[in-house]
């Protein structure tokens, strides 16, 4: 059992605190995001698009049960832990951390017998038939082991255990991808729910575990007082979670539209888009978001240090998130034949407007949670609306135009009217400003990532590969260049510091 310990000052390094997180949780979801690749290309070989698009649509309805059962408790929690383990009270931490393991025990429960008690009438929405019934049933047993997991990753990134938190990450991806051969092989369409069934009891094992690492003082807590306990954790988790269900029921409500539209096949090429679009721009946000949320919760009360933070967070995740969003619009059709296969190429259009759409996210994400930081919960709710609003009315709109590429322009279309809106309200409400620096960056990568989004329609292809990967280079270029200038003399010296010498940074 290793004790607690406040986490040392890094006001004045904080780009070495932003970089160093970031390259763990990142290293650590590379990783989980090959294991994922090998695991999805399996079931795009074993059961072709109509398979994936099941997954989609089974992950889709357990996140959206548990979401609504779960009332924001793991969120709300961990922001509650980051803040006392800000203040060093290990007391206090292990009180907030055994009510929201009972929270999240009873939300968990309830979760799980709404959706066995209307499983039919689930799967007759989702499919006009109520042949998926018996699977839909099976999966109500990964919203009890999510809502467990996640009260227990909520104490291990509150009291900012980034390197634990990446090992668990890794573990669980390791063992799904080692059982999701002989499951899909075996039991075939079936075997999908199961695959996610395992999966999720897995994470309760992994976080356990390296929840029983962190020493806490012991607390006798009756059921009555973790009610107490939970009462703050539930007033802003009630807000958290119906942003959050909004959220996941647009997704939900997106992913029974393309199936109406066009059947499975359309949901599987939907879902292998939006898929690819996280798997670079969701690695580094996450990587990133996993540290700075507990670090903003704990400095929400310093308005200009939240301001700078934001401002340092929007400009590395930009700086690291950029270069990979143009290499994948350049080379999309390799990237869908590598990821899936041949039969996916027309989640390629879907794919190059959500990862222009990625651009964006990379500055509207951290905007985003000093909302969350500050507990504003009737923000929450009124920016969630009118993100997930606008979202279903633009693709609405774009599959009755475009077809199905419409969704991933409605994607494109919510991120910047999001955009536009997280500004307007920090602006008012929290006197934020984005310094010159970002501004330079934002200005200058979105021009970028615009070239090579339109080259497509006015170049041949080889040409405009050739020219568009040229820019990619130049970018990646410079992002190294303002990374290695702003950070070197926060993080290994004699290295970096080398490397700045020799290459003129």
């Amino acid at each position: 059992m290793r004790p607690m310990k406040k986490e040392a000052d890094t006001t004045h390094r904080p780009y070495r605190q932003i970089l160093m997180s970031t390259f763990i949780m990142g290293g650590s979801s590379v990783l989980v995001t090959l294991l994922g690749i090998v695991r999805t290309k399996i079931i795009a070989l074993m059961l072709g698009p109509s398979g994936v698009g099941l997954v989609g649509i089974y992950m889709n309805i357990s996140n959206l049960i548990r979401t609504f059962s779960g009332m924001g408790i793991g969120e709300s929690g961990m922001r509650q832990i980051a803040g006392a383990f800000g203040t060093g009270s290990n007391e206090k931490i292990a009180r907030t951390a055994l009510g929201i393991r009972r929270a999240s025990f009873l939300s968990g429960l309830a979760g799980m017998c709404l959706l066995l008690f209307f499983s039919s009438s689930v799967s007759r929405f989702t499919f006009g038939a109520a042949e998926h019934n018996y699977d839909i049933a099976v999966l109500s047993a990964t919203i009890f082991f999510g809502a467990v997991s996640a009260g227990q990753i909520a104490l291990i990134q509150g009291t900012r255990r980034i390197g634990d938190l990446a090992k668990m990450n890794i573990l669980g991806a390791l063992f799904g991808t080692l059982v999701s051969v002989p499951i899909i092989y075996y039991f075939r369409e079936r075997g999908i729910v199961y695959l996610l069934l395992t999966v999720s009891a897995t994470a309760i094992l992994t976080s356990w575990w390296y929840c029983r690492k962190i020493a806490m003082p012991s607390v006798v807590l009756s059921w009555r007082d973790s009610f107490s306990e939970a009462k703050p954790l539930v007033k802003l988790g009630f807000a958290l979670m119906l942003g959050a269900l909004m959220t996941v029921g647009a997704q939900y409500v997106l992913r029974v539209v393309v199936v109406r539209y066009d059947g499975l096949g359309s949901a599987g090429v939907y879902h292998a888009a939006t898929t690819l679009s996280l798997v670079y721009v969701g690695v580094i946000l996450n990587a990133m978001l996993t540290d700075f949320y507990p670090r903003l919760s704990a400095a929400v009360h310093g308005q200009e240090e939240c301001n700078s933070l934001i401002n340092k967070q929007v400009e590395v995740g930009l700086l690291l998130v950029t270069p990979g969003i143009l290499a994948i619009m350049t080379f999309a059709p390799f990237v869908i034949t590598v990821f899936y296969s041949s039969k996916f190429m027309q989640a390629v259009e879907i794919l190059r407007w959500q990862m222009l759409g990625g651009v964006l996210q990379a500055v509207t994400w951290p905007m985003g949670f000093m909302i969350r930081a500050k507990g504003n919960g009737k923000l929450i709710l009124w920016t969630e609306l009118y993100a997930n609003s606008i979202h279903l009315g633009l693709a609405w709109l774009g599959i009755a135009y475009f077809g199905l590429p419409g969704v991933g322009i409605s994607f494109f279309g919510k991120d910047l009217c999001y955009l536009l809106l997280m500004y307007w309200i920090l602006q008012i409400n929290y006197n934020f400003r984005f310094t010159g620096l970002t501004l330079q960056v934002f200005g200058l990568y979105v021009l970028a990532t615009a070239i090579v989004f339109l080259l497509p329609f006015f170049l041949p292809k080889e040409t405009h590969v050739l020219v568009n990967a040229g820019i990619t280079l130049l970018v990646a270029a410079c992002s190294v260049k303002i990374l290695v200038g702003k950070a070197c003399n926060e993080m290994m010296p004699g290295f970096l510091l080398r490397m700045k010498a020799r290459f003129g940074f």
